[in-house]
């Protein structure tokens, strides 16, 4: 009960800071007046206008009265890595799921993170915010030389700062590839991050930007895609860098990472423009209260909708089991609506799990 308290009444310090910052001027440093989801102060989605997310207060309140969330029916068990296959040699593209959004993508000699976070919570503070439940499914020491990071928005359970300056000092080479404005937070807050010039490891990027990044045999394509979102990594700063999703594309794998996002024509968008994927890895969790969480994340059934969407033959399910108190369900049941959602749908769907550790490999055609 006290560490309810204290969360709700964090909460409504930071939403009266947060008024209060919302009426010092910003400048978005990025601003294109050609690109019609910059504005002058930061970003805005394609298909829905700035949200400030009212009933912060009420969810709050509710969590409190209604002892929320329940804890899982059991806990959440990892896997031990199969690091022989992660530092071997095979040329089968992996994905190996580390937890919540981190997962590690191997293709074509490439060693690839997605939103890497080894923290032990997704939180400004040490001691107080969403903890670690499961630990991380590849202890940090142990992973690959690390070749790209890409970052899909700032918010605290998807970018960590000691996890990026960790990789930074242990993976000389390593490159960072992130939605525009992020490479000002990076220069600011990372040592030996470089945003400018030939040297630069920080790449920013604007929606239906790519990249390429040199593989073994082929390149590889990086492509940033709009999702429907927000930002915000400190008091006053909503919308003010881009947030997006990722396509890694190679003849070996065609893979799309989602982020974080409320369902939207984005996706429908990205399946017609890409054409589909072998593989994508969707969020599931973070989805209750509904009326709270539907315009920022999806719930399983509607990630077997955006599964549809982007066209792809099969998906992952991530951004649940990890982090503890981010949304009001338990933090195993997603997977367990998700095979609900399955159950219900008219068209079997390649829609599974991983636990933590596991991977997955593309197998030969």
């Amino acid at each position: 009960m006290m560490q309810r308290l204290i969360w709700i009444g964090g909460a409504v310090v930071c939403s009266l800071l947060v008024a209060c910052a919302s009426l010092t001027p910003r400048i978005n440093p990025d601003y294109d007046a050609s690109k019609p989801h910059h504005r002058p102060d930061g970003f805005v989605n394609r298909y829905a206008e700035r949200s400030d997310k009212p009933g912060l207060w009420r969810w709050q309140w509710e969590r409190l009265r209604d002892g929320l969330p329940k804890p899982p029916s059991a806990p959440v068990l990892g896997v031990p890595a199969d690091l022989t296959l992660i530092h071997g040699d095979n040329p089968q593209p992996k994905v190996t799921w580390v937890g919540h959004a981190t997962l590690l993508v191997q293709v074509d000699g490439v060693n690839l993170l997605t939103d890497p976070h080894w923290g032990r919570r997704a939180s400004p503070f040490s001691f107080a915010g969403p903890k670690r439940h499961q630990d991380p499914g590849i202890p940090f020491e142990k992973l690959p030389a690390i070749h790209a990071v890409v970052i899909s928005h700032n918010h605290w359970d998807h970018l960590d700062r000691d996890t990026v300056q960790a990789l930074l000092d242990a993976h000389p080479g390593v490159r960072f590839y992130v939605p525009l404005g992020l490479q000002h937070w990076f220069k600011k807050e990372i040592r030996g991050a470089v945003t400018e010039g030939e040297a630069r490891n920080v790449m920013a990027m604007d929606w239906d930007q790519k990249v390429s990044l040199k593989g073994k045999t082929q390149a590889l394509e990086l492509h940033l895609f709009a999702v429907q979102h927000w930002s915000a990594r400190s008091l006053g700063d909503r919308y003010e860098t881009l947030w997006g999703s990722w396509a890694i594309i190679h003849p070996d794998l065609r893979f799309w990472f989602s982020g974080d996002l409320g369902y939207s024509p984005d996706t429908r968008d990205i399946g017609e423009r890409m054409g589909g994927f072998d593989l994508a890895a969707i969020a599931i969790g973070a989805y209750e209260p509904r009326w709270f969480m539907k315009d920022s994340h999806l719930n399983p059934q509607e990630a077997l909708q955006v599964m549809r969407d982007v066209k792809a033959k099969r998906a992952i399910g991530i951004h649940w089991g990890t982090f503890e108190g981010i949304s009001d369900e338990p933090i195993d049941q997603a997977p367990k609506d998700l095979e609900v959602a399955k159950s219900n749908s008219s068209v079997p769907m390649d829609f599974f799990v991983l636990k933590h550790g596991q991977t997955w490999f593309k197998t030969p055609q």
